[in-house]
């Protein structure tokens, strides 16, 4: 492998939101079986309980982003040596709107990106959409995209991920209902129309159905869970696959970021009032800056 990635991807029953020592203990113990450095995922909104199964009123467990929370989950990278996504959390923004939020934090124990979910699940989840797409540069591995369970609907934000570098797009989930079923296939959909791999990470019972899964560049599931119960998915991916796919083709036919060259006609979008233009088509490289 030229640019491996451990991923342990903690398929885990919600907890209180104000259960961080617990929390702490359960990233300890899963972590220390597996490789070091790896990308430690949790589901969303796992610290976002107020009883077992029952989701949390939004202020019950808002905090800014910088509070007592942000700095355990830090300290716990840091000491740890992992790449850490803990979920989604709620929010408090400045202007005192509650936000969907999934952090990010390095092995220097240190926050590197936050991403606020885009698409709550209306009329459902009442939090304030999210306006910004959130790609994060792992130092000397790659780069990966965040996404939030709902927003695997919508192929616009994967797409926007990938065209931003992404080679990976990790999607917490909190996922009880029936439509986790539905929620697989398009993440099949997305990493083989996007070719990136995709690691999807459901909640445990009470709190989920479960079906966590990692999928590869050609939409092949790799590895994934066999119920709702709590689990830790483990794999060990190689980003390089990505670009093995884009250059040689999906099956070994299917190039489709080399669908557009310089000289074939600009492509209006009036669904959205855009365009697709050869000259912008293809996704950033891992070693740019990531387009906006």
């Amino acid at each position: 492998m030229a640019r491996p990635l451990p991923l342990i991807l903690a398929q885990a029953p919600g907890r209180p939101v104000d259960d961080l020592a617990g929390f702490a203990a359960d990233v300890e113990r899963r972590v220390q079986l597996h490789a070091p450095g790896a990308l430690v995922v949790y589901p969303e909104l796992h610290l976002g309980e107020s009883a077992p199964g029952v989701p949390a009123a939004p202020e019950e467990g808002a905090e800014p982003l910088d509070g007592k929370r942000d700095a355990v989950f830090a300290e716990l990278a840091g000491d740890l040596g992992i790449w850490l996504v803990p979920g989604s959390v709620y929010e408090r923004g400045a202007d005192d709107r509650v936000h969907n939020t999934t952090p990010v934090y390095s092995p220097q124990g240190e926050r590197v990106a936050a991403y606020r979910k885009i698409c709550p699940w209306r009329p459902y989840e009442t939090t304030t959409p999210g306006t910004g797409f959130e790609v994060v540069d792992l130092a000397g591995i790659g780069r990966i995209g965040l996404s939030i369970c709902y927003d695997t609907w919508f192929p616009e934000i994967s797409r926007h991920l990938a065209w931003m570098g992404a080679e990976l797009i990790v999607n917490v989930v909190r996922t009880p209902t029936s439509d986790r079923a539905q929620e697989v296939v398009l993440n099949r959909a997305n990493a083989i129309a996007n070719q990136v791999f995709v690691a999807s990470v459901n909640s445990a019972a009470p709190s989920g159905t479960g079906r966590s899964l990692v999928i590869d560049p050609q939409g092949t599931v790799r590895a994934e869970t066999v119920d709702a119960g709590d689990s830790t998915l483990t794999d060990v991916i190689d980003l390089d696959e990505v670009g093995n796919v884009r250059r040689y083709g999906t099956a070994g036919l299917n190039r489709i970021w080399d669908q557009f060259r310089p000289g074939d006609p600009v492509l209006e979008l009036p669904l959205y009032g855009g365009r697709i233009d050869p000259a912008t088509w293809r996704p950033a490289s891992p070693t740019q800056e990531p387009p906006r």
